[in-house]
């Protein structure tokens, strides 16, 4: 069923937003700047705050949301569950219908770690989504029903430039924390400069682990390697396309939509092959994958994709392709499928 200018459904969308940047803050942006198009009532709930923020939090969302009638809530694994028990439980208590995304990659060690606290506020939402067959997986592992309805993004193909050929040209998109292990790819990129000795490296993002990765670049002696620090979601195209290969090496992922947006700027994506991952790339047709942690392969890919530009190219239009299915045009008959069912 396709979105109807004419339904009354009115949604708080509830997360850790904070607004101009990626990853789930930016999923509900795009989320809500959609459902205003198709007709309906939408508005933000960031429960991102401080400790002693957060204990008045219950008593914000009351007051907020007296006039919506569907709480859906976008959460993750550890302190990025919280919107889950903030939004299930004042729901609940509100008799709201619950829609619930789970991002993140994650879930399986939280699930086995927090399993009883998990099924407890799970089983109270109305629907739950989860944004891959990764995922999906975790969730009936734990008999925790779900649906499959993927990322969105921002689809314009004034955004794609074709590459006849790939240059050294690398970017990576992603926080600058543990989890997404920027050294792997510092590591590799030594390798390929030695090589390539004009190549350049842009790591765009923030993070704990910053100091540290300045410094391992210094130590490293890297040249033409920039730190531009967090680029606002809305600007992220104009550094795409700067670049003609994306590089991604975290040890656990779920849907990253980094690497959709540089599939859609016609980008060659070379990712570790971890989580959602290998749901979102076919190796070899529409991206390359590479062992986690692994710098000396990926090192090798990156070589070869300039080398072979030919490759290169017929995988970036087939990625090209497929990118089209997370736009939303074609998802947002799922979402309004589920927020339809909600008022019945």
């Amino acid at each position: 069923m396709a979105c109807s200018k004419k339904m009354s459904t009115s949604i708080l969308l509830i997360g850790n937003y904070r607004q101009g940047v990626g990853g789930i803050s930016g999923q509900m942006e795009l989320l809500k700047n959609n459902l205003i198009k198709e007709g309906y009532n939408v508005d933000l709930f960031s429960s991102k705050g401080l400790i002693l923020e957060r204990l008045f939090m219950p008593l914000r969302l009351l007051r907020q949301a007296q006039e919506h009638d569907v709480f859906h809530i976008h959460c993750c694994s550890g302190w990025g569950f919280f919107p889950a028990i903030l939004g299930i439980s004042i729901g609940g208590f509100l008799r709201k219908r619950i829609v619930l995304t789970y991002h993140g990659g994650g879930a399986d060690a939280f699930f086995s770690k927090h399993t009883r606290l998990v099924k407890k506020w799970l089983s109270r939402t109305t629907f739950n989504i989860v944004l891959s067959g990764y995922t999906g997986n975790v969730f009936d592992k734990y008999g925790i029903p779900k649906v499959i309805i993927p990322n969105i993004i921002e689809f314009d193909p004034s955004y794609y430039r074709e590459r006849s050929l790939f240059q050294p040209y690398f970017i990576c998109v992603r926080s600058h924390e543990p989890l997404y292990n920027i050294p792997c790819i510092i590591h590799a990129f030594k390798i390929v400069q030695e090589k390539f000795p004009e190549a350049s490296l842009t790591l765009v993002g923030d993070g704990s682990q910053h100091e540290e990765l300045v410094a391992l670049v210094k130590e490293l002696g890297l040249k033409n390697v920039l730190f531009p620090g967090r680029v606002e979601n809305s600007k992220i195209y104009e550094f795409l396309d700067k670049a003609d290969i994306m590089l991604s090496s975290p040890i656990i992922d779920n849907m990253p939509v980094s690497l959709l947006e540089a599939m859609n700027a016609g980008l060659l994506v070379i990712s570790s092959c971890v989580g959602g991952v290998p749901f979102l790339i076919e190796d070899k047709k529409t991206g390359l994958l590479f062992a986690s942690n692994d710098y000396s392969e990926l090192a090798n890919l990156m070589i070869n994709a300039l080398i072979y530009s030919e490759c290169s190219k017929m995988i970036t239009k087939k990625a090209k392709e497929t990118v089209t299915k997370y736009s939303w045009e074609v998802i947002k008959e799922s979402i309004c499928g589920i927020y339809h069912s909600c008022q019945n």
